[in-house]
This record gives C-alpha cells, sequence and structure tokens, in this order.
C-alpha cells in the first residue's frame, strides 16, 4: 500500500474517533445538562435567601430531625439484615438461590406505594393486628416510618453487599478455617474488615434511600404535620399550603444531601476517579 492509502485509511479512522468521542461527550453532556439547569432553574427562581431561611421555621427543622433519625434507623436495621443475606447469596449455592435473589430485589423495582399497601394490608390480617396491639404501632406512628424505610433501603443494600463478598477471594477465608478459625471468627476477623468500603457504602446508600422516600412511608404512616412529618411529606404539605419558600428549602436539603451520599460513596468505595 502506498503512502496516500495509509493517509486515507488514518484519516478515516480519525473521524471515525472524533465521532465516537462526540458520541461519549454526548451521552455525558445530556443528563448532566438536565440535572444542573433542573437545579439552576430551583434555585433561580426561589432565590437562596428565603428558601434557607425558611429552613429554621420550627416544623421544618422537626421534619429534617425525624428525617435524620429514622433514615439513621432503618439503614442500620437493614445493614443487620443485609449482611448475612448478602453473605449468604455470594457464597453459598442452594436450591431456589435464584429464585430468592429476585425476590429480595423486589422492593428495589416495586412502587414504593405498593409496598406501603401490602404492608396496610398486612397490618390487617390477625398477626398484624396483633402485633399493632401487643408489640408495636406502626400505622401512622413512626415505627411505620421506619419500617418502610427499611424495606426499601435494605434490599439495595443487599445488592450493594453481595458484589461487596463476591469481590473477596474465598481463599482468604479458606486460609482462616485452616489456620484453626471458626465461621464466626473468619467472618469477623477476616472476612468484615476486608468488606469495610462496601459496608459504608451500603449504609451510606441505604440512609440515602431512606431519606428521600416518600410513598411506601405516606402510606403506611400517614401525612401527620409533626408527628409523621418527613422531608418528603413536609415538601409536599408545604407545597399543597403554597408554603413554596419551606417546601423549595427542604427540596436544596434533599439535593445537597443526595449529592454528598453519592460522593462519599465514591470516596469510601475505592473509586480513584
Amino acid at each position: 500500500m502506498d503512502a496516500a492509502g495509509i493517509l486515507e485509511i488514518e484519516a478515516i479512522a480519525l473521524r471515525h474517533d472524533r465521532s465516537f468521542t462526540v458520541f461519549l461527550i454526548a451521552g455525558m453532556a445530556i443528563p448532566l445538562a438536565i440535572i444542573l439547569v433542573l437545579v439552576a432553574a430551583l434555585v433561580g427562581d426561589a432565590g437562596l435567601s428565603r428558601p434557607v431561611a425558611a429552613l429554621a421555621d420550627e416544623g421544618v427543622v422537626s421534619a429534617v430531625l425525624l428525617s435524620l433519625g429514622c433514615a439513621t434507623a432503618s439503614s442500620l436495621l437493614g445493614l443487620a439484615v443485609a449482611v448475612p443475606a448478602a453473605y449468604a447469596l455470594a457464597r453459598f449455592s442452594f436450591p431456589g438461590r435464584r429464585v430468592v435473589d429476585a425476590v429480595l430485589d423486589i422492593p428495589i423495582v416495586l412502587s414504593p406505594i405498593a409496598v406501603g399497601m401490602m404492608l396496610l394490608f398486612f397490618f390487617r390480617t390477625g398477626s398484624g393486628a396483633w402485633i399493632q396491639n401487643y408489640f408495636i404501632r406502626f400505622v401512622f406512628e413512626i415505627p411505620g416510618i421506619i419500617l418502610a424505610q427499611f424495606i426499601v433501603a435494605s434490599a439495595l443494600q443487599v445488592r450493594v453487599l453481595k458484589a461487596t463478598f463476591e469481590k473477596i477471594p474465598p481463599r482468604m477465608e479458606l486460609v482462616a478455617r485452616f489456620l484453626g478459625c471458626g465461621p464466626w471468627s473468619t467472618f469477623r476477623r477476616v472476612t468484615l474488615p476486608l468488606a469495610r468500603p462496601g459496608l459504608l457504602s451500603a449504609f451510606i446508600l441505604g440512609w440515602g434511600r431512606a431519606m428521600g422516600e416518600y410513598g411506601a412511608t405516606v402510606t403506611v404512616a400517614g401525612a401527620v404535620r409533626g408527628k409523621t412529618e418527613t422531608v418528603p411529606v413536609a415538601i409536599v404539605l408545604n407545597w399543597n399550603a403554597v408554603r413554596l419558600d419551606a417546601a423549595v428549602g427542604l427540596v436544596m436539603v434533599l439535593v445537597v444531601s443526595s449529592f454528598a451520599v453519592l460522593l462519599a460513596v465514591r470516596f469510601l468505595g475505592g473509586s480513584k476517579q
């Protein structure tokens, strides 16, 4: 092939490279632009001073504190369940494993309102009524918020931890067992320390998911101002009451907390980029 042919091939390759680069840039730029435009529209319309000042309102502070407490409690409870569930799915083969794996994913893809409705119907059964009467009341109460958040958050935590445990070489656990460690000791001294970044990521993602949960919580616990009023519920109540400054301020709280959660997951999860 002569020099002209080689130059032509290089020119074609360069054009293809450029088109592929444009394809990649567009794929990132379009959703990024949409998100930035939405945030800019929110801040541009309401400004910053009035929504931030509205966050000092007693009702708004109460909603934020309730959300923080419930999200933390539900995330810790979810982690306590997600750790053994994810480890079992990652390490052991048993009949119906794929079915169990799929069932545990249902809260991720199911509408939160559907989850809330199923909880309400459960509490109408004999077992549910007994729990309500003699153990803990969930319907229209704060424990109902935590329960609803726990269901939707723990499913996400199982996914994160399953991927984390699958990345840990089983040989390291086998060596510990060979050296005399029992299952509990191996899990505590070897597996959990190696899974620490995934544990932190699972907790943070579960917390963020619980913090923004609305459908399931409002269906089970209602929207009682000053009692079961989480941040998403407070946004709707203030919007309906035409208290736009408070509603926008609470939306900003969710946006900032969501960004902080996702940023923390990327740093704590060991991402280098």
